[in-house]
Order: structure tokens, then sequence, then C-alpha cells
């Protein structure tokens, strides 16, 4: 088939690397967000799909909007049998989606229909599921609602961070991506609709979702941190200022501190929460480079009775 990919982000890569390295299908374009500032000096800079694309001699269309006249008209004229997408951030209006003959076929990291959203992952992570995975599914003006044409399945492990399992399922799922272009071409695969129970909804997290509470069990601690990692970024507070939770793990064996009340050991740092302490591995104080959380502590002079969070 002749497609059109559609990603933007890191995670996007590893599809469209496997759809030019198929053989079977033409890559014709790409579409993905348009240039967006990054660094210090804020300067314009392509997205990760763009780059890879244009490493590969594929042309790159970047609409402000996918409803923008000029895109429909060149989306048109490329005549696409099917438009693969990952990750690409914007919504897909019905005059785009009519185009190819197969539509618009999303990769999405949940097992749909559980985790519709923006965030599948993460809430993935911050509800505790022991087992998520990725769909691909025929995308319809709902959200994330069209028929699922193939699923794979994925262990979420105890130290998981968001990112960990997104990196996993994005290579999972460039695979599942690859076999449900095969399928359609060759009409072995068929769609199949969404049962009606088990949706739940994923929305994008904000910073606020990521604010530890110190009276949650650890356990939840636990998740928020690993949830929220990359990003938004687990934080809390110290002295006024907002601390970063890079990486922290549950101490069931102490239950001697209450929520959010620090005890620094030699090589350690524990906090109480509303159930056993969990102790801090990695912070990032304000302003500041990613520390070992021991390393912040000295540096800290923290004082007895000294807590987390206000």
């Amino acid at each position: 088939m002749k497609l059109v990919f559609a990603g933007t982000p890191e995670v996007a890569v590893p599809a469209l690397d496997a759809l030019i390295a198929s053989g079977r299908h033409q890559v014709a374009a790409v579409v993905t967000r348009p240039d967006a500032p990054a660094g210090r000096g804020r300067r314009l800079v392509a997205s990760p799909v763009a780059e890879r694309a244009e490493e590969a001699g594929i042309e790159v269309l970047k609409p402000a909007r996918p409803r923008d006249p000029e895109f429909l008209e060149r989306l048109r004229e490329i005549a696409p049998d099917c438009c693969p997408v990952v990750a690409y951030g914007a919504l897909l209006p019905r005059v785009a989606l009519d185009v190819p003959v197969h539509g618009w076929v999303n990769l999405h990291f949940s097992l749909l229909p559980a985790w519709r959203g923006a965030a599948p992952v993460q809430h993935a992570v911050l509800a505790g599921d022991e087992i998520t995975g990725a769909s691909t599914f025929l995308i319809e003006e709902g959200l994330d609602s069209g028929p699922v044409y193939g699923t794979l399945t994925e262990t979420v492990r105890p130290t998981d961070t968001s990112g960990d399992l997104l990196t996993r399922l994005a290579l999972a799922g460039a695979g599942l991506l690859a076999a449900t272009m095969d399928g359609i071409e060759d009409g072995t695969l068929k769609a199949v609709p969404q049962p009606a129970d088990g949706v739940s909804l994923a929305p994008k997290l904000t910073v606020a979702d990521a604010h530890v509470d110190w009276a949650a069990p650890a356990l939840r601690v636990d998740r928020v941190v690993r949830g929220c990692t990359p990003a938004p970024g687990a934080w809390t507070t110290f002295r006024g200022e907002r601390l970063k939770l890079v990486q922290a793990v549950p101490v069931a064996e102490r239950t001697d501190l209450a929520p959010g009340q620090l005890a620094v050991g030699k090589n350690n740092v524990h906090v109480g929460t509303g159930s056993y302490a969990v102790e801090l591995l990695w912070v990032q104080a304000q302003g500041k480079k990613p520390m070992r959380a021991a390393d912040w502590a000295r540096g800290a002079r923290i004082g007895d009775g000294e807590r987390l969070g206000g």
C-alpha cells in the first residue's frame, strides 16, 4: 500500500522505522506537528519524526492544522491507501479521515477500550495495572473509540516508570502496526468494534496531578512518582521551594515516620507516608540538576523534624 505516516515525538519513530524497513509498503510522506521552540535559546526544532523522515528522504508535511486546505490538497494528490498514526498530536477532521481508502489507523498504547486518551501509559502506572498493551484501531471522530484491528499485551513491572513502559510498548507496537498494514492490504484483517464495557479515560496529566500527597499510602506515592516520570515529573515542596522526585522506592519495614517527615541516614533519605516510608533515591532541587537524594540531604543540612510538603 501507499502510506502517509502521521506522528510527532520520539515514541513514534520505531513505528516509522518498521514501516520503512518492511519493504512491502511505500511510505510516500510523513505528517507531523510544526517545528516547535526548544532549549534555552527557544530555537525552532523539527520533531523527531520529521528528522527521521528527512534522513530517509521522505516528504514531510507540517500543517498548522490538519484541516488546512493546502495540506488536504497535497494529501489528495498523494492519494494514500492508508494513513498509520502514532502520537501525532492533533485531532483529524472528517474531511481528512475520508481521504485514504482504508482510513487512518492509530497505534494506541493501551488495551482498548481501557485508557482512551492522551496519557494511557501514565494512567496504567498510576492505577497499578499489572498488564497493559497496545492496540491498532481505525480512527473515527470519537476519542479512541474506533474498531480494533489487533492488540498485544505487556507486563507492567514493579519498578517501571511511564518512560520505561512506553519505550517497550513503542518497540513492540511498531511490529503490531506493520502487521496491521499487511493484514489490511491482503484482506485477512477486519476491525472489530470495541466492547461497550470497560471504558476508562486517560487525559493528559497536569502539574497538579504530579503533586505528591504524603498522607496517601506508600504504594500510591510510589505510583505517582513512577507514573509521572519523565513527565510531568512528580514533585513536592521543601522549605517553600519545589523539589522534583526522580526516583523513590517503598520501604515497608519502616513505619515510625509521620506523613512527609524526613529521616536522613548516612547513605539514605526516608520520608513518611500515610502507611510506611519511602526512600528517596534521586531528587532535583529547584534550579539544579538531578542528584542522589543522600547528596541533596547533606547539602541541605536537614534538621530534626523537617518535612516535605509543608
